[in-house]
């Protein structure tokens, strides 16, 4: 269930094609929270200020990346029944 959710989130209209920026916005998103993460694990320190301001940029810009490449998504296959 997992697994299927993951795949939804990262391909494109068709659910089989990876689209390259869902999974770039993916892996920049997770690489943030790992990095706030283990900085404050080190220093204990957490400014809620510059977190929200760096991780509402990689939201915004990982949303406006798919946003414009939507129509160049393969489209999901019809089946055609008669």
């Amino acid at each position: 269930m997992i697994k299927k959710f993951v795949k939804h989130c990262l391909t494109g209209k068709d659910n089989e094609t990876f689209d390259i920026a869902r999974v770039l916005w993916a892996l920049g998103a997770l690489s943030f929270l790992a990095f706030v993460g283990w900085t404050v694990y080190r220093s204990g320190a957490f400014d809620a200020q510059n977190f929200g301001t760096g991780f509402g940029l990689i939201m915004g810009s990982g949303g406006g990346s798919v946003w414009a490449k939507a129509k160049a998504e393969p489209e999901p296959e019809t089946k055609n029944e008669l």
